[in-house]
């Protein structure tokens, strides 16, 4: 996969695995939606090619200097060459982003995409059991929980490891990422929410180690979900209510139906009440 080091000649061990099967490239490009898109670790421009022959600007971005004049040669203006490090570029407009990523970098190019708004799908050739693990494929991640409630992930299917150049031990996979119209908890709880992710993974069973938020197992209980969860087992709605529920518990949290900020304490509007309704005024 496209190299993240400054890679000289295409060395295995810094990662140069290149697409060499048409049909694979075209099955990516053909994931990516209508619209700018922005391709990450260009390499030797097999992607680059399918994608400049689609309407809409394409930029690309590549560390390796040989190859960023390689591809500026090939595409001329067609196809706006960056010569940057992918985990340090940043968008500043909306854009389809798409990667053959480099092995050891896929995490930290996740973070990296994950904290930016400029972007509304990623389409990401990764490892297989990450693609896997990161679909939420047999159960969900830390990473993929703390995200879930902005983004969708999808695995795409499997890539067979013949499909490169040179050839790795292990198969690819397709991670489909799509921004969410809607999220499921606002950006501005995002801290929060997280943090109750981390709290909820810190044990191997949810409700242990989530033991100090009040009415954990009540809401496990209304989920449905059985005493033994573990956080893998959650889905995306499922973390959000959690959050919810979290955030209903907390100390100083307004209950549902309970007085605004400044009004009269519970107790005392419930003898108001039975003030009126003994004088036959109440409504």
């Amino acid at each position: 996969m496209p190299s993240h080091r400054h890679a000289v000649g295409g060395r295995h061990e810094l990662g140069q695995n290149f697409l060499v099967d048409r049909r694979v490239v075209t099955r990516i490009a053909g994931l990516v939606p209508a619209g700018p898109v922005l391709e990450l670790g260009a390499g030797d421009g097999a992607l680059t090619r399918q994608l400049a022959a689609r309407p809409g600007p394409v930029t690309a971005v590549e560390l390796d200097p040989g190859r960023v004049a390689n591809l500026r040669r090939t595409f001329g203006d067609r196809v706006r060459i960056v010569h940057a490090d992918m985990l340090r570029f940043r968008l500043d407009s909306a854009h389809h982003v798409v990667s053959n990523v480099p092995f050891g970098i896929t995490t930290p190019l996740l973070r990296h995409l994950l904290g930016q708004r400029a972007w509304t799908s990623a389409v990401l050739l990764l490892q297989w059991e990450v693609a896997r693990k990161r679909a939420a494929v047999g159960g969900t991640t830390l990473l993929t929980a703390s995200w879930w409630p902005w983004y969708e992930f999808a695995l795409a299917g499997r890539v067979s490891s013949v499909a490169f150049r040179p050839r790795p031990a292990v198969d690819g996979g397709i991670l489909v990422m799509r921004r969410r119209e809607e999220a499921l908890v606002a950006t501005a709880e995002r801290a929060a929410y997280q943090q109750l992710v981390r709290q909820a993974f810190s044990g191997d069973r949810l409700l242990p180690a989530l033991r100090s938020m009040p009415g954990a197992g009540r809401w496990a209980l209304a989920q449905g979900l059985e005493p033994a969860v573990r956080p893998r087992d959650l889905t995306a709605q499922q973390w959000a209510a959690l959050h919810a529920a979290a955030g209903a518990a907390a100390p100083g949290a307004a209950a549902p139906g309970a007085a605004a900020p400044g009004a009269a304490p519970a107790r005392r509007q419930r003898t108001a009440r039975t003030r009126l309704a003994r004088r036959g005024g109440a409504s």
